[in-house]
């Protein structure tokens, strides 16, 4: 989601379009002359010395004196790191922020805890600090930011820009995400659903690039979907998709957060496998201490997870059988369990999926780990700005 021009057709939305093409000329083309710039766009020599001077004072590219035909002439050159986009990961208990340049390369990275139930206005505060340590360690301007991408663990109604109701961070319902993200850094702001953002990064930064259909499932705290729907990120109407974790697994079950009971996300989420295997413990487990039990085999560990795996693939199955993606990718802090956690996923797709469905349907662990949501983030940006891998 990004903040909307208020006039499409305006001058101001054709200088972007007019931008898109001479990156992508310089994307694919490398460093070349204003005049060549003005063939391959089409675009008159004057429009694009103009946005060559405005692009150049923003850092997003350099010029320098040649000649061409025995002629005086100015070469570009996209920036390197010159140029980056900001990728910031909210979590439950974390803010995770990258900068990445125009090669799809991180040039800084961090994650630092935060408080359980923390405000926006603290987890803001914390992200602007982190980037403003990261541009220094980096040896960055601020100018160099083209732009910055924001993950939120919670639904994002794309009409006003408002985390609403199911969000994990419930201090942050009800506030516009934009408007206290830009008013906090002071430039430009794209925000989204972290689930959409890991499934952005699969087919970005994942070995995914070229699948089409695809499901990033994100299991923590909450669990929810992010889609990927021939070759774009599916937002439905007010960009409310993918909240598997409200799917009823049991009609009996607990009461869910969000009001409805024996949602998916009451018998497979983090937090009640932390709940499970902490009773009688002297103080509560973790995600990593999951992670670390069952890869040492602990029974009662590998028992929660093979419950809570099974429960997933169920609900999967019925995702599978509306959309029949390529490729479903799991993610979350338990992506280290690799097969232990897959396994079950993969019983409960196959029992519950048309079988044509779970037999063509690839499941696969993230690779990007916990960075996934922070790496597209950062996608989101260069794609706002026309930068393609």
């Amino acid at each position: 989601m990004k903040r909307r021009s208020r006039n499409p057709g305006s001058q101001s939305a054709l200088r972007h379009l007019n931008e898109e093409r001479i990156i992508e000329t310089l994307l694919g083309s490398g460093p070349s002359t204003q005049a060549e710039i003005s063939r391959h766009t089409g675009l008159s020599t004057a429009t694009v010395s103009n946005i060559v001077k405005s692009m150049a004072e923003t850092g997003l590219i350099s010029t320098s004196p040649t000649t061409s035909s025995g002629r005086r002439a100015l070469s570009v050159t996209l920036n390197g790191n010159g140029a980056v986009a900001v990728g910031i990961d909210f979590g439950r208990s974390h803010v995770r922020v990258v900068l990445a340049n125009l090669g799809y390369r991180v040039v800084a990275e961090r994650a630092i805890p935060l408080p359980l139930g923390h405000k926006a206005s603290e987890g803001i505060r914390a992200a602007a600090d982190l980037l403003d340590a990261l541009l220094a360690e980096a040896k960055l301007k601020r100018s160099c930011i083209i732009g910055v991408g924001a993950g939120i663990p919670g639904p994002i109604d794309r009409r006003s820009g408002t985390v609403i109701q199911g969000a994990i961070l419930p201090e942050w319902v009800g506030i516009s995400i934009l408007n206290r993200l830009e008013e906090s850094l002071q430039m430009p702001v794209f925000a989204d659903n972290d689930a959409n953002l890991g499934a952005l990064a699969q087919v970005t930064w994942g070995p995914h690039g070229a699948v089409s259909n695809l499901m990033f499932l994100k299991i923590g705290s909450g669990i929810g979907a992010g889609l990927i729907i021939n070759g774009a990120p599916y937002y439905g109407n007010i960009g409310v998709t993918g909240e598997i974790g409200h799917a009823t697994i049991s009609e009996h079950g607990l009461i869910c957060r969000c009001g409805n009971r024996g949602c998916l996300e009451t018998v497979a989420s983090t937090a009640i496998m932390i709940e499970l295997l902490s009773r009688g413990a002297h103080t509560p487990l973790t995600a990593n201490d999951i992670v670390n039990r069952a890869l040492a085999g602990d029974a009662a560990t590998l028992r929660v997870v093979d419950d809570a795996g099974v429960a997933v693939g169920r609900a999967v199955a019925n995702v599978a059988n509306l959309i029949n993606p390529e490729v479903i990718v799991v993610g979350g802090p338990l992506a280290e369990l690799g097969e232990v956690l897959l396994e079950p996923i993969r019983r409960g797709l196959m029992r519950h999926a048309v079988p044509v469905v779970g037999e063509s349907t690839s499941l696969a662990m993230s690779s990007l780990g916990d960075r996934a949501e922070a790496l597209g983030a950062a996608a989101l940006v260069f794609q706002h700005q026309g930068i393609h891998r």
